[in-house]
């Protein structure tokens, strides 16, 4: 979801080329490509930066500026320094595709927000706006293209499930003020975060966060590291092969499965979800959880429990949607858009045959 954005291109390139000159002595930054619209959750600065290394030679480098949230926030409290940290970790020490990490400013001075810098990564993403089913490059791509992407990204989820959190010292994932890793800390956090989103009326989020507090499964296995927001929309894909993957805001401890079922709740939300048929190429769900389980080498406990889990999740993201709509004014305060969404309709089906 777009918010309009009002920062000035030339002031912002001032202030960065300043801050970058302490960094990397004699840098320029030509150009400053300042979006007319930013995300929710972080805004996105893209720059060109150029500079003699101490071989006398020039270099320069793709960039992209990822600003913490200051206008307008989708969580309660945006966790942007473990996202850059978990990101350094990632790409430092492990096999994950993430964007080269640069640096990490903490400070409001330069920028209006914290912000950190990472490499540029070419290639496409899947749309959310309009949903990739419906429209846009995916709906172009063959069939074999779209079970690559599937596929490949599903290996990567399986890669991050299997790194060992302790030993990479990823411990600042855990949340331990809403209870113990994994659904403790995700029931606790969601229902404050409902409650934060909207005050409103939410019939079937609650109907559904009853269900999971009624059926709550256990999680025998010691907590993997989540992506949290795991889906081939926050992949920058090259001819079908994942170059790098995006958005750990929600980065956090628990079961794999949890990250599988949003894998898979997102993807049935942008076809059956908005009414379009789900395009040809993608694996079905069942073939999905059937290689995740070859891959993990382990069976998937309780799919339909994460299922409704992620329906939960997502209903509760949508609600913080609907009010920033009312707020900017682009929906009036009486809409049931909030708690009537394409998400929540397909929660109640989805709940509908579970109970």
């Amino acid at each position: 979801m777009p918010v309009p954005d009002q920062r000035d291109s030339e002031v912002t390139r001032r202030s960065l080329a300043d801050w970058l000159e302490r960094r990397l002595p004699g840098a320029r930054i030509p150009h400053v490509e300042t979006p007319q619209t930013s995300g929710f959750s972080n805004e996105t600065l893209m720059f060109d930066a150029e500079w003699t290394g101490g071989d006398d030679v020039r270099h320069s480098e793709r960039l992209v500026a990822r600003v913490a949230p200051v206008k307008y926030q989708v969580f309660p409290e945006p966790r942007f320094e473990e996202q850059y940290r978990l990101m350094r970790v990632l790409d430092e020490r492990t096999s994950i595709p993430v964007p080269p990490i640069r640096w990490y400013e903490p400070s409001a001075d330069v920028l209006g927000a914290a912000f950190f810098v990472m490499g540029r990564i070419d290639g496409r993403v899947p749309t959310d706006m309009p949903p990739y089913h419906m429209d846009g490059w995916v709906t172009e791509a063959p069939p074999d293209e779209r079970a690559a992407m599937w596929w490949s990204t599903l290996e990567i989820l399986a890669d991050l499930h299997r790194l060992d959190a302790r030993e990479l010292g990823l411990g600042f994932l855990d949340q331990p003020a809403w209870g113990a890793p994994g659904l403790d800390q995700r029931l606790n956090y969601y229902e404050h975060f409902l409650h934060w989103a909207y005050k409103g009326p939410q019939e079937t989020a609650l109907k559904a966060l009853d269900w999971l507090k009624a059926n709550r499964p256990d999680e025998p296995d010691e907590p993997a590291v989540l992506w949290g927001d795991a889906r081939i929309g926050n992949v920058i894909f090259q001819e079908g092969v994942p170059a790098a993957v995006l958005d750990w805001e929600t980065a956090t401890l628990g079961a794999p499965e949890e990250d599988l079922a949003w894998f898979m709740f997102l993807d049935r939300h942008h076809c059956e979800g908005v009414g379009a048929p789900r395009l040809d190429g993608f694996p079905s769900y069942a073939e999905t959880v059937a290689r995740y389980e070859e891959l993990l080498g382990r069976p998937m406990r309780h799919m339909a429990y994460y299922e409704i889990l992620s329906g939960f999740k997502f209903s509760v993201v949508m609600a913080r949607i609907g009010q920033a709509m009312i707020d900017f004014g682009w929906i009036d305060e009486t809409s049931d858009f909030p708690y009537n969404n394409n998400c929540t309709q397909l929660l109640a089906r989805i709940l509908g045959e579970t109970t």
